[in-house]
């Protein structure tokens, strides 16, 4: 990371790639919800996706981060 402020462009491209990856995140959810009603469902695929789940989920919240300004204390 760096010290300087976020451009306008910069922070656009943030804000899009923040809402594709929740977007992904949310359809992984209901994705997960309905595989783990079906008790045949391959468990390693589940597991693949909920570690896919988590990462998005990381991601995102890297970005926020991003996008919220230092406070000088």
């Amino acid at each position: 990371m760096t010290d300087f402020p976020l451009t306008e462009e910069e922070r656009s491209q943030i804000q899009l790639r923040l809402q594709a990856l929740e977007i992904e995140h949310h359809d992984l959810d209901d994705v997960i919800d309905r595989l783990a009603l079906d008790p045949g469902q391959d468990r390693l695929q589940l597991q693949r996706l909920k570690k896919r789940k988590l990462l998005l989920k990381d991601q995102i919240a890297r970005l926020r981060t991003r996008l919220i300004p230092d406070i000088i204390a």
